[in-house]
């Protein structure tokens, strides 16, 4: 059964960083588990933090502008079709983890077929693998647009400021419907540990579930593009055990 794992939030608030700190810490506990990053953030900005540039999208299926890798079979089916350049655009990142950037998605309130079509190919392409791990753009509603599937756990990413807050109430809002009853709350980011008590009285102020609290790394302006934080990786270890994720039997 597959798990699946969405990280949202404002832009900047240092998703990717924990998307791929999560995906760190996840191959380390079950090594012999596959895992797919799901880049669904129109910034893209997921595949540049392993030094790729990853241009062909589920969009560009869409779209018919793909630039197939291969050429393409011959007698298909529509949905055969689809499901085949899904397996296209796939980037393998090592032999268990791979890759997949959506972009720009296309809207539920659309009749036509390759709307039904694309959510069944990603449904089909997600439960091939263990772990799912999805960079969202904003809130669920954008990830929901392209495909209906239940997420075990959501975590909104927030700074520790007046407007970050706001907006992560805002976010738990807007997402509470598309997380199917399942867990929703906030990861602190970016928490300066000499004004913690700041930070709690914020959260108090806007009655946030709060997962955990992640650290201010100052090292992560010395290399922005890879996104690697052992500080990050350290802190989310720290709050893992609260997660609806698979756990360590001890």
């Amino acid at each position: 059964m597959t798990v699946k794992l969405a990280i949202t939030g404002k832009s900047g608030s240092g998703k990717t960083t924990i998307v791929k700190a999560f995906m760190q810490i996840l191959k380390k506990m079950f090594p012999e588990k596959s895992i797919l990053l799901f880049d669904n953030d129109l910034s893209s900005e997921l595949g540049h933090s392993f030094g790729l540039d990853i241009r062909n999208t589920i969009y560009g299926i869409r779209s018919g502008k793909h630039e197939y890798k291969t050429g393409i079979p011959e007698d298909m089916t529509k949905q055969e079709y689809i499901e085949w350049a899904m397996e296209d655009i796939l980037v393998s990142l090592d032999e268990n983890v791979d890759i997949i950037v959506s972009w720009f998605v296309g809207s539920k309130d659309c009749r036509c077929p390759i709307t039904k079509q694309i959510n069944d190919a990603v449904n089909k392409l997600l439960n091939r693998y263990d772990i799912v791990i999805f960079d969202c753009e904003f809130d669920l509603k954008y990830l929901n647009q392209l495909v209906d599937t239940e997420i075990d756990s959501t975590i909104i990413v927030a700074t520790p400021s007046e407007e970050s807050a706001h907006l992560a109430n805002r976010i738990e809002e807007f997402s509470a419907k598309y997380a199917a009853g399942n867990q929703l709350g906030v990861v602190i980011n970016k928490v300066d540990n000499n004004n913690l008590a700041s930070v709690y009285e914020l959260l108090n102020k806007y009655n946030l579930d709060v997962l955990g609290v992640i650290p201010f790394d100052e090292d992560l302006k010395n290399h922005p593009m890879t996104r690697d934080s052992k500080i990050v990786q350290n802190a989310i270890k720290e709050f893992y055990f609260r997660l609806n994720l698979p756990q360590i039997k001890q």
